[in-house]
């Protein structure tokens, strides 16, 4: 005779529960995407209906004024050249400095590594200052370098922790001891078991350091001073600034509200060309992120 399925039935407290859980869920989707959904909108919109005020969902007499302004000045392809620089061979020195050092710190043969963890967390918690780092960026000879934007932040004590913690719960020393018989040197079973196992993790520290070079903005302010070295964020930041109402045109009304509808959609069309990439990228490491944040933070 076939065993008889048991059916758990949910009380009406738990359905109560969980429809407010969607309902809060519901809420915060609005929250975060009516203001994206206007944002986009507005750099699509014609200038003087930015400036009215009367875009909110979709495009007024849709336009493309703005981008055309963004990607008619040639700094914005200097500057996607430079951030996709910084961002590609940064986010690999970060990787895989941080590997380096949480694989060993998670192995219990490491002799000294809570000491060392010790001091990596003691350098998160207290900060020299600004001037202290300026200092030790100028002492180097990075100041006004592509390196200044690369390696004064080479390495992050948050990402340690969380690999760290992803390997001590995801390989085991078994695997570690069973390899070693065979005769797997610390080299290759890095490369051979533990990076094909790692996936996950390596999607959270690959998006968060590639979010962080992309967005890098007030390293390059204080670190650079060739233009042709400018990140899009700041170049971004430079057309934002100069893009101002010049004073002699103060006698003519229309024009003065024909710049400041402008300015209006170049503010929206510049968010939308920044966000753009992070958001082509993030859905090819979507599947991986959640996984590895959750793995790794179970435990110390």
């Amino acid at each position: 005779m076939a065993k008889k399925r048991s059916v758990i039935r949910e009380s009406n407290t738990d359905r109560l529960f969980l429809a407010s859980i969607y309902l809060f869920l519901i809420i915060v989707l609005i929250v975060i995407l009516l203001p994206l959904l206007n944002i986009v909108s507005s750099s699509f919109s014609h200038p003087s209906a930015v400036i009215a005020g009367k875009v909110w969902l979709f495009p007024v007499d849709f336009s493309i004024a703005g981008y055309k302004a963004v990607f008619n000045n040639p700094n914005i392809l200097i500057g996607f050249r430079n951030s996709l620089f910084y961002t590609v061979l940064g986010t690999l020195i970060n990787v895989v400095l941080t590997i380096m050092i949480a694989y060993p710190l998670s192995r219990k043969t490491v002799y000294g590594r809570g000491l060392i963890m010790a001091i990596l967390v003691f350098t998160m918690l207290f900060d020299g200052g600004l001037i202290p780092y300026y200092l030790v960026v100028k002492s180097l000879g990075l100041l006004n370098t592509p390196w200044a934007m690369i390696l004064p932040g080479a390495l992050a004590v948050f990402q340690v922790i969380i690999a760290r913690t992803f390997f001590q719960t995801t390989i085991p020393d078994d695997l570690f001891e069973a390899a070693e018989m065979d005769g797997c040197t610390d080299f290759r079973f890095i490369t051979s078991v533990v990076l094909p196992l790692s996936k996950p993790i390596l999607a959270v520290m690959t998006l968060m350091y590639a979010v962080g070079h992309w967005n890098a903005y007030f390293q390059a302010l204080i670190f650079l001073r060739d233009p042709n070295l400018f990140p899009l964020q700041l170049i971004l930041r430079e057309i934002l600034v100069l893009n101002t109402i010049d004073p002699s045109m103060m006698s003519n009304v229309d024009q003065v509200l024909a710049q400041s509808g402008l300015k209006e959609q170049l503010k929206y069309a510049l968010i939308v060309v920044a966000s753009v990439p992070v958001l082509i990228i993030y859905p090819f490491v979507q599947k991986h992120f959640a996984k590895g944040v959750m793995i790794g933070s179970l435990k110390g």
